[in-house]
C-alpha cells in the first residue's frame, strides 16, 4: 500500500509522523520547494505557538471563524490535550502563557520542528523536494490515484492526504476542483488596518487593554488590546475583527469604516453618569489633566484636544457640545480604513476547500474515495493565538488515523 501526501507543511509532516509502517505501507510526502516546516521554523518569532490552552471544545471552536462543524469532530480527536501529550511523550514540554498561547520551553521553533521530523524518520517516510503537483486523476478499477507533477513524473497511491496549505489566488486550487471540489474563494484573514495619514498613527506605540471594534454598518465586533501603529491599528481586538470579517472586507477591497469603543463595555448611560458625577465631584480639576478612565495620557490627550476641549477647561466647565463631543469619541470613535498589512508572520487565508464535502471522522473526500484532506487547504481558518497549528495537527492526526487503519486491515 502506498500512501502519499502532499506538502510538508506542518499538516503534512504531522500526519506523516502519525502513521505507523506495517509491513508493505510506503509512505511519500511530496513539497514542491526544497524545505520542510518552513511556516513552523517563522511562527511565533521563531519560537512557535504551537497551540492554546483551551480545553472546553465549545469555547475552542468560537476560536474559528470558519469551519466550526468539522473541527467539533476534530478537536474532540485530538485537541490541544493531545497536543501537549503528543510533545511531552516525544520529550518536548510545551508552556503556557499569559495569553494562553502555548510555546516549547526552549523558546525555539526548531525544537517542534526536530520533533516532528524525528518521529517521521523513525517511520521510515520518505520525502521528496521539488515535486509540484498539476494534477491527481483516478487511475484504474482498483480505486489508484495517480498524481502528475509538473516536471512530467509520475506517483500511484492507494491513498492521498492533500496538506498544502491555504493559496492566496482561487486558479491555485484548480487542480482539486478538477477532481469535483467546491472551493470557496480564498480571501487573506489576519491583518492589520492601514489608515494612511490619519492624525492617530502620531500615537504609534500607544496600546489600550481592551477595546471593543465595530466595522461600521455591519455585525463584525470584537473586543480585547488595541495598539496604535505608525500605518493604522493592530492587536488581538483588530485581528479577531478581521478575521470575521475577512470576506466581506476583501469585497470591499479594504475600503471601509470601524467604529472604536476605547473603553470597551461601557454603555453611553453609564458613560454620562461617570461625567455628570465628575463635573459635581471634581469639577475643579482640569479635564485634560484628569483622566478617570485609565486609559494611556497620549491618548486622552488626543481625544479631548479632537474634541475641542483646551488644557485649561475643567470639568465643572465642560459644555454640554464638548461633553458629547466626548461621549461619541470615547465610545464611537470612527476611522476609514484604506488597506490591510499582513500580521508579523501570519500568513493566514480564509477560504478552501468545503468542509461539507470532507468526512470530519475520516478527512476523506465524499468526492474522490481515498482522497483526504488536512490543515489549511480546507476552509477553516483561526484567529492568532495557536488556533490554526492545532487545526493542522488535529486534521492531519485524523487523516493519518483513518489510512493507518486502511493499511492495518490490508
Amino acid at each position: 500500500m502506498k500512501t502519499a501526501i502532499i506538502g510538508a507543511g506542518a499538516a503534512g509532516c504531522f500526519a506523516a509522523a502519525n502513521i505507523p509502517r506495517p509491513a508493505g505501507h510506503e509512505v511519500v510526502v511530496f513539497e514542491k520547494t526544497g524545505k520542510a516546516l518552513q511556516k513552523v521554523k517563522a511562527s511565533g518569532g521563531g519560537r512557535c505557538n504551537v497551540t492554546h490552552h483551551c480545553f472546553d471544545i465549545s469555547e475552542l471552536v468560537d476560536r474559528y471563524p470558519r469551519g466550526r462543524q468539522l473541527l467539533k469532530r476534530t478537536l474532540h480527536v485530538f485537541g490541544p490535550q493531545q497536543t501537549i501529550n503528543w510533545f511531552e511523550q516525544r520529550g518536548v514540554k510545551l508552556k503556557v502563557e499569559d495569553d494562553g498561547r502555548m510555546f516549547p520551553i526552549t523558546d525555539n521553533s526548531q525544537t517542534i520542528i526536530d520533533c516532528i521530523w524525528q518521529e517521521m524518520m523513525k517511520q521510515g517516510v520518505d520525502v521528496r523536494y521539488h515535486k509540484s503537483v498539476q494534477k491527481i486523476i483516478p487511475a484504474g478499477e482498483n480505486g489508484l490515484l495517480k498524481i502528475i507533477f509538473a516536471d512530467t513524473s509520475e506517483f500511484l497511491a492507494d491513498n492521498i492526504i492533500i496538506a498544502t496549505g491555504g493559496f492566496p489566488k482561487a486558479e491555485q486550487y484548480k487542480w482539486i476542483e478538477e477532481l469535483g471540489h467546491t472551493i470557496e474563494t480564498p480571501a487573506p484573514s489576519l491583518f492589520t488596518f492601514n489608515m494612511p495619514g490619519n492624525p492617530v498613527t502620531e500615537l504609534m506605540g500607544v496600546s489600550v487593554p481592551n477595546a471593543t471594534v465595530k466595522i461600521a454598518g455591519t455585525k463584525f465586533t470584537q473586543s480585547g488590546p488595541l495598539l496604535i501603529t505608525h500605518w493604522g491599528m493592530s492587536g488581538p481586538a483588530i485581528l479577531k475583527t478581521s478575521a470575521f470579517a475577512a470576506r466581506e472586507l476583501a469585497a470591499c477591497n479594504y475600503q471601509f469604516k470601524v467604529l472604536v469603543n476605547w473603553l470597551a463595555d461601557e454603555t453611553e448611560e453609564g458613560l454620562r453618569n461617570t461625567l455628570s458625577q465628575l463635573r459635581s465631584e471634581q469639577g475643579k480639576q482640569q479635564v485634560t489633566n484628569k483622566n478617570p478612565f485609565g486609559l494611556p495620557r497620549r491618548l486622552w490627550e488626543y481625544l479631548t484636544t479632537r474634541c475641542g476641549i483646551s488644557e485649561t477647561i475643567r470639568w465643572g466647565e465642560l459644555s454640554s457640545a464638548a461633553q458629547n463631543k466626548l461621549v461619541a469619541s470615547l465610545l464611537r470613535d470612527m476611522y476609514q480604513v484604506s488597506g490591510k498589512t499582513t500580521f508579523k508572520e501570519e500568513f493566514v487565508t480564509c477560504g478552501g476547500v468545503r468542509t461539507s464535502e470532507v468526512d470530519a471522522q475520516t478527512m476523506q473526500s465524499r468526492k474522490v474515495p481515498g482522497l483526504y484532506f488536512a490543515g489549511e487547504i480546507l476552509d477553516v481558518d483561526g484567529i492568532t493565538g495557536g488556533y490554526n497549528f492545532q487545526h493542522a495537527w488535529s486534521s492531519s492526526f485524523v487523516a493519518a488515523q483513518a489510512v493507518s487503519a486502511i493499511a492495518t486491515s490490508q
